[in-house]
């Protein structure tokens, strides 16, 4: 499975792109045939909490499955990312697997 990790006008250090990259490789044990994960990373409104948006699109047989979530931190918004992604692959495999 292929990681991208893009951040959008800022640099990500390397801590947080391997931070990004443990969590995201663990969504293979979830569905494992992910061929690709895109993650995005962006601050928004600079000038508030909260302001640390991630997003996640996964590229799986047939399809993508994205989400996006934002929080205080790029750490705590990729948790969440992966949690929810992690119930959509669930969901997305199901699917697959009645058809």
């Amino acid at each position: 499975m292929e990681i991208k990790i893009q951040s959008i006008h800022f640099d990500a250090t390397e801590k947080l792109e391997a931070f990004i990259e443990k969590k995201v490789a663990k969504l293979e044990k979830t569905f494992e045939d992910i061929q690709k994960v895109e993650v995005q990373l962006k601050v928004v409104k600079p000038a508030t909490s909260d302001n640390k948006e991630v997003s996640l699109t996964a590229v799986v047989p047939g399809g993508q499955l994205f989400v996006e979530k934002v929080s205080d931190t790029f750490e705590e918004s990729t948790d969440l990312c992966v949690d929810s992604m992690r119930v959509q692959l669930q969901k997305y495999k199901e699917k697959m697997r009645n058809r």
